[in-house]
């Protein structure tokens, strides 16, 4: 066994990052592998045992990192997002997450064998669903809006609260046991207390300098990290096991405080916490005792899986939606659908620690028993999740929906040619200014880097399986249809020609397809719809066939896409040759003044 500290750190940071890249390139959810990797370099292998290697320094190490995570989530709690949403995901997250804790914390007392405290503490951290894991089956089922949002934002609302629910848990089963007094009850409610005001005054203070511009660029992300730090670790000394509760009581209140730096703290934690998770889990899984990973299969804790699988879960979502607007496939769909991820895990071996040196021996079990949890629901909801969703015909639909990343006048038009074919379109843009032709004509719009993975908290890319990159930007072009490869495949994807590359230079393995043709660049394109080019869509049939049109349209029109009478969406590409049928509909960019010689011009000029 490798027992340096230093390699140890190394080596579980390496592994972790790699286990996130593999995941990204094989379109599995990252967990599930970090989950095995940590295994085998674990009580598998026997080559590394961060715990034992770190000795005195695992569980502070755990304790921040969560705290980290748990600032993570919190900071994308917008309730104005919330609000937006209809009454039965206010009731999940409320009313539905108390039958969870209830229903759960019975099971694991009933069925585990869990002591009634240990079972009340894990049973409120089992509530959490957790938005890293939940996004990318969100992303590979293609859901129908409604239900893809309240299953997104489930995971978003409860995330922070599982690890909250689950101190309270522990302070009141002590106090009901006689364990602590109610002197001491009540001074955990006071230090509760005074760490939510606490983190509120960190985030409060925090914010406002940086809407005054008080701290530079350079150091937004370095002072949000260690301010969190100080929050946790300064509560948790004035009253143990309030960090968690002060850390996400900050990240609550910078989320609603709308600043307009806020990308720099996202950034910040798609660095930090992205590092955290993948080092951490693996940290966990690795320190796993053989003799604890057999206990997984556990029978106790295999009839505990699955019934917070088929019983609890089930029970809690139909139970809090009675009276909504919820449909029964909707109802079975979400029922189903809970997958747990890096924050109960962790939080569990936070929690295993600080019971059993209370004196609660079968809290030994908790990490195999989150782990089992974890590992069940991420493997049987992320390989059934699509599979149910078609059966239950909560499927978005099979229009082949568009989103285009650049705001212009030319992708305006593009998109409100798309748009008034019913399909879902929308732009994309990191400048608000620069969507202003967009929100001109209705068009849907999006202020935001799709880069960012703050993007796949508050945007749904599902209805989206196509997208085209049309930034002034070239190698940012080539940069998005890159990083989407894997999600979406490279077929569709597809990206404006470059204005000073040739076609013979451009390199198809670092982006997408080059649309319409190699001297169609954004610049010229964005230039002939100012100069008054329009869309036109043609219908081709019997009598006027695709021939007919090539030879009629005017020589300096850009062939755009053909809509299919099935349905399906072609876009004409440098390495594509498109051929329209009867019942097609074929889209260009033409000049005002050129009427074809056909009656099947069926589009005035696009301009909204």
């Amino acid at each position: 066994m490798l027992d340096s500290m230093l390699f140890v750190l190394m080596f579980v940071v390496v592994v972790g990052i790699f286990s996130q890249w593999l995941a990204w390139r094989i379109r599995m959810p990252a967990i599930v592998l970090m989950s095995i990797v940590g295994l085998l370099i674990g009580p598998i292998l026997g080559l590394v045992n961060p715990q034992e290697s770190l000795g005195e320094l695992f569980s502070p190490l755990i304790s921040l990192a969560v705290a980290i995570i748990l600032f993570e989530g919190s900071l994308n709690l917008d309730f104005r997002e919330v609000r937006s949403f209809s009454k039965p995901l206010t009731r999940i997250v409320t009313l539905g997450a108390f039958i969870a804790w209830i229903a759960g914390s019975l099971a694991a007392h009933y069925i585990a064998g869990l002591s009634v405290a240990v079972a009340f503490v894990i049973g409120g951290l089992f509530i959490v669903t957790g938005p890293t894991v939940i996004l990318p089956l969100l992303r590979q089922a293609k859901l129908k809006s409604r239900t893809a949002a309240i299953l997104k934002w489930e995971g978003i609302v409860v995330d922070p609260f599982g690890a909250l629910l689950a101190v309270f848990a522990f302070e009141a089963i002590k106090f009901i046991n006689g364990d602590e007094s109610f002197t001491s009850f009540l001074l955990f409610f006071t230090g509760s207390i005074f760490a939510g005001g606490l983190g509120w005054l960190f985030g409060w203070v925090l914010g406002k300098m940086f809407e005054k511009g008080q701290i530079p660029e350079y150091l937004k992300a370095p002072v949000v990290f260690a301010v969190v730090l100080l929050v946790f670790v300064f509560s948790d000394v004035i009253m143990h096991e309030t960090g968690l509760l002060a850390v996400t009581a900050m990240g609550i209140t910078m989320a609603n405080m709308h600043i307009a730096s806020i990308n720099d703290m996202r950034h910040f934690k798609e660095n930090i916490s992205v590092l955290l998770v993948s080092s951490i889990f693996v940290m966990l899984t690795a320190s796993l005792d053989p003799s604890i990973l057999l206990e997984i299969f556990n029978p106790q804790i295999v009839l505990f899986v699955l019934a917070m699988l088929f019983i609890v879960r089930p029970l809690s979502i139909w139970l809090s939606t009675i009276g909504t607007d919820l449909m029964n496939n909707e109802k079975i769909l979400i029922g189903w659908i809970a997958p747990r991820g890096i924050v109960a895990l962790t939080v569990s071996g936070y929690f295993a620690t600080v019971l059993q040196e209370s004196g609660y021996e079968d809290a030994e079990m908790l990490t195999a028993l989150t782990f089992a949890l974890v590992f069940a629901t991420v493997i049987f909801h992320g390989f059934s999740i699509g599979w149910v969703a078609k059966k239950l015909k909560l499927v978005a639909t099979e229009k082949p929906g568009v989103l285009i990343v650049g705001g212009n006048a030319f992708t305006a038009e593009l998109a409100l040619s798309l748009l008034n074919e019913k399909m879902d379109v929308l732009v994309v843009d990191n400048s608000w200014e620069q969507l202003r032709y967009a929100r001109k004509l209705g068009v849907p719009t999006y202020a935001g880097d799709i880069l960012s993975e703050q993007t796949e908290y508050s945007l749904d890319l599902a209805p989206f399986p196509k997208m085209i990159a049309a930034t002034e930007m070239d190698a940012y072009n080539a940069l998005i249809c890159s990083n989407f490869v894997v999600e979406l495949g490279r077929d569709a994807l597809y990206q404006t020609a470059s204005s000073n590359v040739s076609e013979s230079e451009y390199h198809p393995s670092i982006g997408g397809k080059i649309l319409f043709n190699s001297s169609a660049n954004i610049y010229d394109l964005t230039e002939l719809v100012l100069k008054g080019f329009v869309i036109r869509k043609t219908n081709i049939t019997e009598q006027y066939d695709y021939n007919q049109y090539l030879d009629a349209r005017a020589k300096d029109s850009t062939l755009l896409y053909i809509l299919r009478a099935d349905g399906t969406l072609k876009f004409f590409t440098t390495k594509m040759e498109l051929s329209a049928n009867p019942g097609d509909l074929v889209v260009s960019l033409t000049p005002p003044t050129h009427i074809l010689e056909s009656n099947n011009d069926n589009t005035s000029p696009s301009k909204g």
